[in-house]
């Protein structure tokens, strides 16, 4: 397995090393597999089946990185909040 090394300012390296428990090289491999994972994304539109099992252990989908198209943005400004129900129970729902 190779090696990189980084250099960081004083500030950054006393932040981090209060916290010596994290095990900070597989945070930066898992940030660098997510961001991979994100142009690969944005590229093809689909991911492989390995990345979508490591997505899936860490909660996280490249569409979560996407921003809200305006498109959506304009159709929940339209939508009607008029029709909406108010449920105070439960039961409220299966009306």
């Amino acid at each position: 397995m190779s090696t990189l090394t980084i250099p960081i300012d004083d500030e950054l390296y006393d932040q981090v090393q209060k916290f010596s428990w994290v095990r900070w090289s597989k945070v930066v491999q898992d940030g660098i597999r997510k961001r991979r994972i994100l142009e690969t994304y944005i590229r093809e539109k689909s991911i492989s089946e390995d990345d979508a099992a490591f997505c899936e252990t860490i909660d996280w989908h490249p569409v979560d990185e996407l921003s809200i198209r305006q498109e959506v943005i304009d159709k929940l400004k339209k939508s009607d909040k008029r029709s909406a129900v108010a449920v105070t129970d439960v039961s409220d729902i299966f009306r």
